[in-house]
This record gives C-alpha cells, structure tokens and sequence, in this order.
C-alpha cells in the first residue's frame, strides 16, 4: 500500500471542493482512495463560527452533539457516533475562527465519488473524509473516517478460521478507521498544507453502495460500556 500527501494553497471559505480537488490531484488511478480531511470539507459548507465568550463555545457544542459531558479538558461529547472531545468543534488552522465538523461526511463523499469517477473516467475509487480523535488511556491523536464511499468500511473474519482452526466468532477489521489513521499520520496534523491524499494498492474491496451503520455500534451493546460504569477506587 501506498499513500501520498498532496501539498496544496491553502483552502478558503467558501471554495468550490470539486474543482481543488481536481486542480491538486491532475490525475488519480483505478482503484485509488481519495483521502480528504474535514476540515477544507466543513470550510467549502461554510461550518464555521466565531466564538465571543465560553457560553456561546458551551452552546455550540451542545447543538453539534449527541451527547456532552464537561470535564476539566473540556466537552466530552459523542458526535455522529463517534467519541470526541468539543463535538469536533475546532480552533486550529481556522485563522481567528472556529470549524465545526462536515454536516453529512457520508453523503459528501458519495457525492464526490461521483464526480470524480465521471472526470478522471475511472470506475473503482474510494473516498475518505477523515478527521483526528484521541483514544482512551492513550497520548496523542490518530485519524478516524467520518465518512467514506466506494468500498467496504469492514472486513468480515466471523465464521472464518484462524492458523489453528479455531472458528472467529467477533472478529471484524475496520477497513475505513484504519485507512484514515495511515493517510492523516502522512497528511500531518500542524502546518503541512496537505489536506488531501492518495492511497494505492490499498487491500480493500471496492463496492458501489456504502452503509454508513457498519461502523456503528449502539453504546448498550458495546463492550467497554461497562468499564464506564465502575466507579474509581483507591
């Protein structure tokens, strides 16, 4: 597999995605991935604010959530069922504003592919919105896909057997989690200017129609939910 980061201008409010992308990337390959980060795609839907006080920052979150909790780094908050700190709501590289998260990543990308296929008259490609999130009990952050199309988000082993012949009962790999976390550890996350990029000869399954549920798990039939629920002792 192989990534490459796309140096590009720097993104504007309000500018047409479709017609960046194709100035930036002059050509992309059969059964590439194109790898767009949200934040150029939330600048294009024009998802920004200006913040004046900690009150109008607390409202917009709570609007922007599913969930929110308050703690002392800041709003704990599901967004798009996906755990992140502030609902993705975001200050860096917004030059003096804030840059609240795409409103459908899923129905951006769909969208996207769509064009994209038709223009570089290709007929499997991928397309990743990606963002950053931090995991729980780790430092740092890794990059998460908000939405994607074009290929299969999972790979299924249940059923299937492992080197000893023991039967997979759980086992599933996210396809696209794992796909943007690679390409925004190349796009970089300070002052790279590298909002795109393009994976090739990834190990994935093209398809046509994309669910956005195959990711998603409800919070009762998660397994760390009840780890949540043990209060601390000392």
């Amino acid at each position: 597999m192989k990534i490459i980061p796309i140096k590009t201008k720097i993104f504007q409010e309000g500018e047409n995605l479709f017609r960046f992308i194709i100035t930036h990337c002059p050509k992309l390959s059969e059964q590439s991935v194109l790898v767009i980060t949200s934040k150029i795609v939330a600048l294009a839907e024009k998802r920004t604010a200006i913040i004046k006080n900690s009150s109008t920052k607390e409202k917009l979150i709570r609007q922007e959530s599913q969930s929110a909790i308050k703690t002392p780094f800041g709003w704990l908050t599901i967004k798009d069922n996906v755990p992140m700190m502030n609902a993705g709501v975001d200050e860096s590289n917004a030059n003096g504003k804030i840059i609240m998260l795409p409103k459908n990543s899923f129905k951006t990308a769909s969208e996207l592919r769509t064009k994209l296929k038709k223009y570089y008259k290709i007929i499997h490609l991928g397309i990743i919105v990606t963002d950053s999130r931090t995991l729980p009990l780790h430092s740092g952050i890794a990059g998460v896909a908000l939405g994607y199309s074009g290929f299969r988000g999972l790979k299924d082993y249940r059923g299937t057997k492992d080197l000893f012949g023991r039967i997979f009962h759980f086992s599933r790999t996210n396809i696209a989690d794992s796909l943007a976390t690679a390409a925004v550890l190349t796009m970089g996350e300070g002052n790279e200017q590298q909002p795109l990029a393009i994976i090739e000869a990834a190990p994935i399954q093209f398809c046509n129609r994309t669910y956005q549920a195959d990711l998603k798990i409800s919070i009762q039939d998660d397994m760390y939910r009840p780890l949540f629920l043990i209060k601390n002792k000392k």
